[in-house]
């Protein structure tokens, strides 16, 4: 009987789980699953841990929620301490597994540690899942996707292509090796409990995992909350402004797919809307992003991106008054405090905040964009790496970079400075 590793990554759910059946389909097999627990300490080129507080905890009650479902299939989810290319090869030779089944992420850390785990003997199988889209299915090759977004959504639009209707939760798993004893070094420590949270923070009362993910999805769409979501997405404070999905989206709790058929149900039974569109729109935006991923690859993290501007100079005193909020200049220090202190802030901050960081203090997009992996409770490499090269012009866009005016920002969404005053310091 042969036995698979089944690597958990940024798809901690058991819902529309493409690589998760991939994982139980070729004959009887025994299962591992697993996660690998990264370096909270290791730091960034910036001089600040890559996982921040806010983030370990919502990847807390994700892989609590993820472990408590597994077991009621029978299979555990064993979580490993350390790196992917260490620990994984031990487990194999421990379990007597000889192959991996895994997410396929197309940025370049992640391709690394695939690769790193084929130089030492595994047998790897990454399985695409996290786009909206199949990539086999869109009218071009990679390489030719357009250079911005809009006429790659006409394109889909236009060609009426949907998404896969997303894939039922297994209803059983194949059993975990039995007799096996493992290494104890390999395993992790309990991974601390989410704390209270800031009663301001727009995400207070929600949780990491796939359960709590489907419930919010589930009370967004009861309420009807889609019809005003585009009047509203702009938004500084609260819950119901946004749908809040990008969390769950983040660690894979929930998968676009799944969102995407349960907005479709929606509107079948309570109509379309100019909100229910814009939300497609921006799973749309979040497909643009892997896709160029796939096309370009590396060049996305150089410090030119994709254009032929310098290469932006790092002023790491002036750097830390912006991630602080001590830049003076309020509506973007209440935004970095807010982040600070919850884990989160809203898109059309996360633009103002970065915007302000490259144009109007001279800094380096490559640190806020690290700033942002270390603090988003959301964060997504593909996202994250493609808003940064946007606002920065370095990405495929040819109309170049967006500069935002931050007294506009600030007389059209926060007129009152109710949001200012409610993080100021």
């Amino acid at each position: 009987m042969s036995t698979v590793i089944f690597w958990f990554r940024n798809d901690l759910r058991l819902h529309d789980q493409l690589a998760l059946r991939a994982a139980c389909e070729a004959g009887t097999r025994q299962l591992v699953p697993v996660y690998c627990l990264p370096d909270f300490h290791e730091q960034s080129q910036f001089g600040f841990e890559r996982v921040g507080l806010h983030r370990r905890a919502w990847l807390a009650a994700a892989l609590q929620d993820l472990a408590q479902q597994l077991d009621q299939l029978n299979c555990p989810l064993l979580i490993c301490q350390g790196p992917a290319a260490i620990t994984l090869p031990r487990l194999a030779r421990a379990v007597g597994a000889h192959s991996v089944v895994c997410e396929d992420i197309a940025a370049p850390q992640e391709q690394a540690e695939v690769a790193a785990l084929r130089a030492a003997g595994l047998q790897v199988q990454p399985i695409w899942q996290s786009s909206l889209l199949d990539p086999s299915v869109l009218p071009w090759e990679a390489a030719a996707l357009p250079a911005s977004f809009t006429p790659f959504r006409q394109a889909v639009e236009r060609a009426q292509l949907a998404p896969p209707v997303p894939l039922p939760a297994p209803a059983s798993l194949p059993p975990w090796p039995s007799g096996v004893t493992l290494p104890q070094d390999l395993l992790a420590s309990p991974l601390a409990p989410p704390g209270a949270d800031d009663a301001r923070s727009s995400l207070a009362g929600l949780t990491g995992g796939e359960t709590a993910g489907r419930a919010h999805l589930a009370s967004y769409l009861q309420r009807q909350l889609p019809a005003t979501y585009k009047q509203t997405r702009n938004g500084l404070t609260g819950l119901d402004y946004s749908s809040k999905w990008s969390p769950w989206l983040a660690s894979g709790a929930l998968s676009a797919r799944y969102i995407v058929a349960a907005l479709r149900q929606f509107e079948a039974a309570h109509g379309a809307s100019d909100g229910s569109y814009w939300l497609w729109f921006e799973l749309l935006w979040r497909d643009y992003f892997r896709f160029l991923h796939l096309q370009h690859g590396i060049r996305l993290y150089h410090a030119r991106g994709l254009s032929s501007l310098p290469k932006p100079a790092h002023d790491a005193a002036m750097f830390d008054r912006w991630r602080t909020g001590a830049t003076g200049q309020p509506l973007v220090d209440a935004a970095m405090r807010e982040l600070q202190a919850t884990g989160y802030m809203s898109n059309r901050l996360r633009q103002v905040a970065a915007s302000y960081l490259i144009y109007e203090m001279g800094g380096d997009w490559r640190a806020g964009a690290a700033w942002f992996e270390s603090q988003l409770i959301d964060y997504d490499v593909y996202s994250n790496q493609g808003n940064w090269l946007y606002i920065a012009g370095r990405g495929s866009d040819p109309r170049g970079g967006r500069r935002f005016n931050v007294d506009k920002q600030a007389a059209e969404h926060d007129p009152d400075g109710a949001y200012r005053r409610l993080w100021a310091a």
